[in-house]
């Protein structure tokens, strides 16, 4: 009887024991981590409006209301893409192939981010269609060894283009829990990334960092995958590529921890859900223009580059507002002009004509 006594009670002392130490794992966890494996802002981050109400209904009857005609210039045409991406072969460059798809070259590095070259952005053939199409094609891009995502949304993961991608032996990094997408579809040397890890490639350091956003694609998986931004650090240059993000006080904590920053891709559009939503021009996951220049200044960043517009309707606002704000507001930010930039689609720069 004794024995037995005994027995449960080094039983419960386990199961205690067992207990503690969850517990005591848990509380280690990083604030973005919750218990039930699912991901969150970084601390003190705006929380959405309770009184935003949703409605595909009323969205698609404003969206019938915005004119998605461009004028010529607003994108290079194909021959001129392709004749620029040869001639800057051996250079370092930018091109932007559209909303968040962008190729940049650092040294032996090819860099593409967030690639959907698809006509809808979204499963099958669902969701918003381009206004836009892509410059080139997803055959006609130049070798490329490095895949960046920045978080699951339908304009930034394209399982399409995934499937398709032709240079399938890329290094591929990932927020947490995303690299499922890849690895099913024929890549295999894929890094998942919390907040803050870093890897060396070539010579590149990439960090990811935290944005002010989320992760969905279905009914049932509201932020089960992580989602973030991307640090690249190359010579003596820092490039920031901005995950979706709305403002919030964690930039002025970036800038201090890492800056200053040579240049920001950020995003600019696809904020206004108004009458929706109970403000005009505000969202609290996509900064609109002024808020992109308020997190490029807390970055401290040299220079900012707008992107996240001018191909797909994702919101209200005119499609052609969000570039003008982004300049017109510049000066009053702490910016030159110039030192705003927007890209045509399909343009192609060297990174030394972007950041001297």
């Amino acid at each position: 009887m004794i024995k037995k006594t005994l027995n449960n009670a080094g039983i419960f002392l386990f199961i205690l024991l067992i207990s503690f130490n969850s517990l005591s794992a848990m509380d280690k966890k990083p604030y973005h981590h919750l218990p039930n494996g699912t991901f969150r802002n970084p601390e003190g981050s705006p929380q959405r409006n309770p009184n935003f109400k949703w409605s595909f209904k009323a969205f698609n009857a404003e969206k019938k209301k915005i004119n998605t005609e461009v004028p010529p210039d607003h994108i290079v045409n194909k021959k001129e893409v392709l004749e620029k991406l040869k001639k800057y072969k051996n250079d370092d460059f930018v091109a932007w192939i559209g909303h968040a798809t962008f190729l940049i070259k650092l040294g032996d590095t090819t860099i593409i981010t967030d690639p959907v070259f698809e006509k809808n952005m979204g499963p099958l053939t669902f969701g918003p269609k381009r206004y836009v199409d892509s410059p080139i094609n997803l055959s006609e891009i130049p070798e490329v060894n490095l895949f960046l995502l920045t978080h699951n949304h339908y304009d930034h993961l394209s399982t399409r283009t995934i499937k398709n991608f032709p240079y399938k032996k890329s290094k591929v990094l990932v927020p947490l829990k995303l690299g499922k997408y890849f690895t099913k579809n024929g890549f295999s040397n894929v890094s998942e990334m919390d907040w803050y890890d870093q890897i060396k490639i070539n010579d590149l350091k990439i960090t990811l960092m935290p944005a002010v956003h989320w992760s969905k694609r279905s009914l049932w998986d509201a932020n089960k995958t992580l989602w973030g931004s991307f640090l690249i650090e190359y010579k003596d240059k820092k490039i920031f590529f901005a995950c979706d993000t709305g403002y919030g006080n964690i930039y002025k904590d970036l800038g201090k921890r890492y800056g200053p920053i040579d240049l920001t891709f950020i995003n600019i559009g696809a904020y206004n859900f108004y009458p929706m939503a109970p403000e005009k021009d505000k969202s609290i996951y996509h900064a609109n223009p002024e808020e992109a220049l308020n997190i490029a200044r807390d970055l401290k960043s040299k220079k900012v580059l707008g992107m996240h517009f001018g191909t797909v309707v994702l919101s209200l606002e005119p499609i052609l507002d969000p570039p003008k704000r982004f300049k017109n507001a510049a000066n009053q930010h702490g910016y030159h002009e110039d030192d705003a930039i927007i890209f045509k689609i399909g343009e192609v720069q060297k990174l030394e004509d972007l950041i001297n």
